[in-house]
């Protein structure tokens, strides 16, 4: 090990080490806020505690201004990971919409936050974990980072196991924030629109509020909805300001971006139906949907615009064969979609030219999205917006987050939405919305 000075850096210190795997809900649980979790398909599970830096914007160009920061967070420092998978990295996400408010229950959640964990635990393996300490300011020297994670490696090994996953904590009391009747108004009005050729699709949402039974533990909800879709994105946010900190968290099946050097992942998810109580009925299902025109006109919208949208940036652009994703609850029509950069793009970049997919917006995006603040009748806060991470040289990994709520005590806000297109019955976008619920729900009840 080199020999460590006092000298102050002038951007991030970071150091890591290996360390045997310490129980995912034992680290959530000690962790100080604001506290972050990542669990994607084919990537290490990160749990973050607190922050060393917190970087915030607001407005049409606050993805610009996220970027700017992070670039010059990370200009400069003295960085030893060990391990790619332990390297600094900054988590976050960014409101639905540009001029966000933090009306509630979104209090203290900016339009734009990314944080530099404190502390981070990566999982690399089953019972491989690397423990990494990142400090920014006038503290942040080698010697004082290294002290900090001899500490805190002695404090992981003393963590004891926290035992069985708990029970959901119950559902005393439901409130809707869209009755039956006027989502049948809105979706009639959204298909006029439609038909008069103002729209090709609009996503339309709605909101759930419950009082639970007791206060909801995030570690142990994290837990379940990872048991019942571990093929899915799970991800909690909180913000760096206010107490008592509310959680944004969700098991989202919806990848918007992932990239890595110039290759670009992403892919088109809409279109659904239920699962059968059989096998026989949950192929029948997904052979109904693969063939149902309304569905299948959805699905092609969103993969067409999200084939445009990646073409200024894309030397080449591929399309995978439609397939149906099966969830715990639902299945979707999916297509796979990848893209090779003509130059090299900071991942915000393009998480920017793809929000709002039409999967969650619609189109035109501009009318859509008027569409959508005029009908709905709550704050969609960060549902349905980009969630996820990036790093110094720009490459990251970003899903798109719904299947999720946010919670603060013993209340949950859940959040749910369908697209609308000329031929939607609004008595089955209703029943399909009340399915999209489930899963946050089912953890609840």
């Amino acid at each position: 090990m080199e020999p460590l000075g006092d000298e102050v850096s002038e951007g991030v210190v970071t150091r890591a080490t290996p360390v045997p795997a310490p129980p995912t809900r034992a680290v959530l649980q000690a962790a100080d806020t604001p506290r972050t979790v990542w669990s994607a398909p084919g990537e290490p599970t990160v749990v973050g505690s607190g922050a060393a830096a917190v970087l915030t914007a607001t407005g049409t160009d606050r993805f610009s201004a996220v970027r700017d920061a992070a670039e010059d967070l990370f200009s400069s420092g003295n960085v030893h990971a060990g391990t790619e998978a332990a390297r600094p990295r900054v988590f976050g996400g960014f409101a639905f919409h540009d001029d966000h408010t933090g009306e509630s229950p979104w209090t203290n959640f900016p339009a734009a936050q990314f944080v530099l964990p404190r502390v981070q635990v990566t999982y690399t393996g089953d019972d491989e974990a690397w423990l990494t300490v990142n400090a920014v300011g006038p503290d942040a020297t080698p010697a004082s980072v290294e002290r900090h994670i001899e500490q805190v490696r002695e404090e992981l090994a003393r963590h004891p196991d926290p035992g069985p996953v708990a029970d959901p904590p119950g559902v005393t009391r439901r409130e809707r924030t869209t009755a039956k009747d006027a989502w049948r108004d809105s979706v009639v009005r959204a298909t006029e629109r439609i038909h008069a050729g103002e729209l090709r699709k609009v996503v339309l949402a709605q909101a759930l509020r419950t009082d639970l039974d007791h206060d909801l533990s995030i570690p142990d909800i994290l837990a379940r909805l990872g048991e019942t879709y571990p093929d899915c994105y799970r991800f909690l946010v909180e913000p760096a300001d206010g107490e008592p900190a509310p959680a944004f968290f969700g098991a989202t099946p919806e990848r918007l971006v992932h990239l890595r050097g110039r290759t670009v992942s992403t892919g088109a998810l809409a279109g659904t139906t239920g699962r059968g109580e059989t096998p026989a009925e949950d192929e029948w299902l997904a052979e109904e949907l693969l063939a149902d025109e309304k569905n299948r006109h959805e699905h092609d919208i969103v993969a067409d615009t999200i084939r445009d949208q990646l073409e200024p940036y894309a030397s080449s652009v591929s399309t995978g064969e439609r397939r149906v994703r099966r969830l715990a609850t639902v299945q979707h029509l999916e297509t796979p979609i990848t893209a090779e950069l003509a130059a090299d793009e900071h991942v915000l970049t393009l998480v920017e030219a793809l929000h709002p997919t039409p999967a969650v917006g619609g189109l035109p995006p501009k009318v859509a999205l008027a569409t959508i603040r005029e009908t709905e009748p709550f704050d969609r806060g960060w549902y349905a917006a980009p969630v996820g991470w990036f790093d110094a040289a720009g490459y990251g990994s970003f899903a798109v987050a719904l299947r999720s709520a946010v919670a603060t005590g013993d209340t949950a806000t859940l959040f749910a939405g369908v697209g609308i297109v000329g031929d939607s019955d609004p008595d089955a976008e209703w029943d399909e919305v009340q399915l999209k619920y489930r899963p946050v729900l089912d953890e609840l009840e």
